[in-house]
């Protein structure tokens, strides 16, 4: 009986042997296919196939419009209220009466918010790559401001929002009253709407892998399925960057509310993960966005702020001037745009209401057509990103259509 029990055990054992042979060579025929799939959708790109890309994309963006309009009209009770406020705000709006001038102030504060709000949002959610608002408008801003206050020698210009150029009060200021917290101040509504911005730009990926997570549905992301991978490769992970992110993963899962906030508190660009980290492992949601809030609206913005306005201090920027020009060969040629540049700004604080010079050098000139091009390429990344989620759709309803015949 031993003899026949073992006789009876070895099929078992190849069999399962065979099962399991067969499920690695599944797998690893689903990873190559899903590799496969991947290179293809990636080489979607307007560069390459123009025609092709921007088709898919108009298809892609009719299907979104239409799904947008379903959630809508799901949510029609929600959609009426809003209507009928925005009815009523339209009528105070509108209506003459000694309440105007609290709602001009209230319009202007607003909106105000709501373009540094917009441009943070722009700056962090994902949309194929971020459009880098802080080194295209914040950054500058700060810089402007702290130039203008340093000129002007105080910080009472007009209230947010500014006009086209910021002009110094005529009454002057004393010499060395400007300090570098009056300064923080002077421009904290704008930063501060800038960092908030960023975090709401964090929300989109928690959703997608919370729901992910709950449903075991399969999302339709590439940085989700990245984030798969990752796991999937912790153990025998060599590279730096994956295991710098694995780091992250494990701090944002382990240490929780702090280790979120840690992360949100500090330029770090590993943070992309941690919305879809957070997202799967079911971490509360005031947990992940209060934090990433605190961090990203309070803490990163005065570090950020206080390294523009000490970079732009007017003594350092003599310094910087000058050590530009005592660069071999180029020096003086790199010396002179800048020199100029900053005397135009004098001048134009310094012509308050009157006609300011109109002069303009190339380094403007390039600034300007390198924010044209940095806004260009954030456009055409939408375009590829939705078209190669349209792409992903036609391969999944490929995969389904095999597996059916």
């Amino acid at each position: 009986m031993a003899a026949n029990g073992s006789s009876c055990e070895q099929p078992q054992r190849r069999a399962g042997a065979k099962d399991k042979q067969n499920g690695q060579s599944a797998d690893a025929s689903l990873r190559e296919r899903r590799q496969k799939d991947k290179e293809e959708r990636l080489s979607l790109v307007v560069w390459r196939k123009p025609i092709t890309t921007l088709h898919y994309f108009l298809l892609e963006t009719l299907i979104k419009l239409k799904e947008w309009t379903l959630k809508l009209w799901q949510q029609r009770g929600i959609v009426v209220l809003v209507l009928v406020l925005c009815s009523l705000l339209s009528f105070v709006y509108s209506t003459e009466g000694a309440h105007q001038q609290y709602v001009e102030y209230l319009e202007k504060k607003f909106l105000w918010c709501t373009y540094w709000v917009g441009l943070g949002i722009l700056s962090s959610v994902g949309l194929g790559t971020g459009l880098h608002t802080f080194l295209l408008y914040l950054g500058p801003h700060i810089a402007s401001v702290t130039l203008a206050a340093y000129e002007c020698s105080s910080t009472d210009f007009p209230e947010p929002p500014y006009p086209d150029q910021i002009v110094c009060p005529q009454g002057g200021g004393l010499e060395g009253s400007v300090s570098l917290f009056s300064i923080m101040s002077k421009v904290r509504l704008e930063a501060c709407m800038w960092g908030a911005g960023t975090a709401i730009g964090e929300l989109p990926p928690y959703f997608m892998a919370r729901a992910a997570r709950q449903s075991g549905a399969d999302p339709d992301d590439e940085d989700y399925e990245e984030f798969e991978e990752m796991l999937e490769q912790a153990e025998g992970a060599q590279d730096f960057v994956t295991r710098a992110k694995l780091g992250v993963q494990h701090m944002v899962q382990k240490v929780g509310f702090f280790g979120i906030l840690a992360c949100a508190s500090i330029p770090n660009p590993l943070f992309d993960l941690a919305g879809i980290t957070c997202g799967h492992f079911l971490v509360p949601f005031w947990t992940f966005f209060g934090a990433t809030l605190i961090g990203k609206a309070i803490v990163k913005m005065h570090i950020q702020k206080l390294f523009v306005i000490i970079t732009f201090s007017k003594h350092i920027v003599e310094q910087m001037v000058s050590l530009i020009g005592s660069v071999p060969k180029v020096g003086p040629l790199l010396q002179k745009p800048f020199s100029q540049y900053l005397e135009a700004q004098r001048n134009k604080l310094h012509h308050a209401g009157g006609s300011a010079p109109a002069d303009e050098n190339w380094l403007s000139w390039v600034f300007e057509k390198v924010v044209l091009v940095m806004v260009a390429y954030f456009v055409i990344s939408i375009v590829n990103s939705m078209a190669q989620s349209y792409a992903k759709r036609l391969q999944q309803q490929r995969h389904s259509e095999e597996k059916t015949k």
